[in-house]
């Protein structure tokens, strides 16, 4: 795995690299703005709504009002750290900020994160955030080759920008498995359907945007042979998944 000019390349085992643009300063400080901006709407309401409580218990037990500053500390560090790391978590690594830039983590493998994973990245928030707005954060990420701030180096992951994916087609492969894809499929080397049968068994254990480019570069591969037209490329993982099952049958039954 090699990193240059801002870009994380991974050598997958089926040596086709696979090239990533870091995420640098700018669209990180822009995902943050928007998180902050969510978690400061949060945070009035839930002001807000502590003014409510502790005007009412107040009223009728004298130390209601501790009870409600404990519950306010909790609320803070919930707030805090844990939308980053429960987002990350289960928005497979990205949180709204993110998600809105078309930024996601992921480990630097290229593989999507973990909760583990998620939950020591965030948890080093508290130093990055030294002295300042992310100080310290700030200046790991322009030190680091990989962008990566302390939390990062934790965690083993980097921030990188990933496409949206657009202008899917409205067929749905999958629905039509025993419709022939029209293509000579006898021009296909064994190692060529050994790589779309290996990217398909390991596919649910790469990131999203690895995922895409993967079955993109592999369709690239055997697109020029095939010759494949480009509106069927848009959806090229349902079109590896299509030629790997036609392929199989055919030799099953040779």
């Amino acid at each position: 795995m090699t990193e240059q000019q801002d870009k994380l390349t991974i050598e997958t085992p089926e040596l086709i690299p696979l090239e990533f643009p870091l995420a640098g300063i700018g669209s990180r400080f822009l995902a943050i703005a928007v998180d902050s901006l969510i978690q400061l709407g949060v945070a009035v309401s839930l002001f807000l709504l502590g003014l409510l409580i502790f005007s009412t218990s107040f009223l009728h037990f004298r130390r209601g009002g501790v009870w409600v500053g404990a519950i306010g500390i909790i609320a803070y560090f919930l707030l805090q750290f844990g939308y980053f790391a429960g987002f990350e978590a289960y928005w497979n690594g990205q949180t709204p900020g993110k998600r809105y830039l078309h930024l996601r983590v992921i480990r630097d493998s290229g593989r999507p994160i973990t909760v583990y994973d998620s939950v020591a990245r965030n948890l080093l928030r508290i130093v990055d955030s030294i002295p300042g707005f992310y100080g310290i954060g700030i200046l790991s990420v322009l030190a680091s080759p990989k962008s990566q701030r302390l939390g990062d180096f934790v965690a083993g992951t980097v921030v990188v920008h990933e496409q949206p994916l657009v202008d899917r087609p409205d067929v749905d492969w999958a629905s039509q498995p025993a419709a022939p894809s029209g293509y000579d499929l006898s021009k296909l080397t064994p190692e060529e359907f050994q790589l779309m049968e290996t990217f398909l068994a390991r596919r649910t254990q790469l990131a999203p945007g690895v995922r895409a480019e993967m079955a993109r570069r592999i369709v690239l591969r055997i697109g020029v042979r095939l010759e494949i037209p480009d509106q069927d490329r848009r959806n090229s993982e349902a079109l590896v998944e299509k030629l790997a099952n036609e392929y199989r049958r055919r030799t099953q039954f040779r």
